[in-house]
């Protein structure tokens, strides 16, 4: 290899270097990563929880969605969960074979079908909802509820920034 070709390679290997060291100061980047280590946290204490009331997070999720509903459609209750169909369908075809939630076909729409809480569903409803809150509630009652409303808006306010642009 001649000087001459050396040289561009060297150029650019030390501006991507620049770029690099320049984008790792971004100050965005504690934020993220204070939000990932949140997340993280939280989803620890939280699932620690619900297993121990005998459920999965995604399982907790659906049984507290449809509590005190008629029922939702599975696009509904997709929508709710913030989980895909195809996923939702594991949960519901293993909800359904604890007894916990059943498939309805609603009369004037027979090409659907409601999810359903069972009576044993609805009990476990009215037993791991409140039961969570309370667990929940230990870590929260530390904040007053302005400092509550302060996190809710800085919160809305980045997930908004990532939120498609609406025309």
């Amino acid at each position: 290899m001649t000087q001459a070709e050396i040289q561009p390679t060297v150029q650019h290997n030390t501006e991507s270097q620049s770029a690099t060291r320049k984008a790792a100061k971004e100050p965005f980047l504690p934020v993220m990563r204070e939000l990932a280590r949140t997340f993280q946290a939280f989803n620890a204490y939280d699932d620690e929880h619900i297993r121990q009331l005998g459920l999965t997070a995604p399982q907790f999720d659906v049984i507290c969605t449809l509590g005190n509903t008629p029922g939702m459609t599975m696009g509904q209750l997709a929508e709710k969960t913030l989980v895909t169909k195809g996923t939702l369908t594991g949960i519901i075809d293993r909800l359904e074979r604890k007894g916990l939630v059943r498939r309805e076909v609603p009369p004037a729409n027979r090409r659907c079908f409601m999810i359903v809480l069972t009576t044993e569903g609805d009990r476990v409803f009215e037993e791991v909802f409140p039961a969570h809150i309370a667990y929940l509630k230990q870590r929260f009652s530390k904040l007053n509820e302005q400092e509550l409303e302060e996190i809710r808006l800085s919160l809305r306010k980045l997930r908004q920034l990532f939120q498609p642009i609406q025309n």
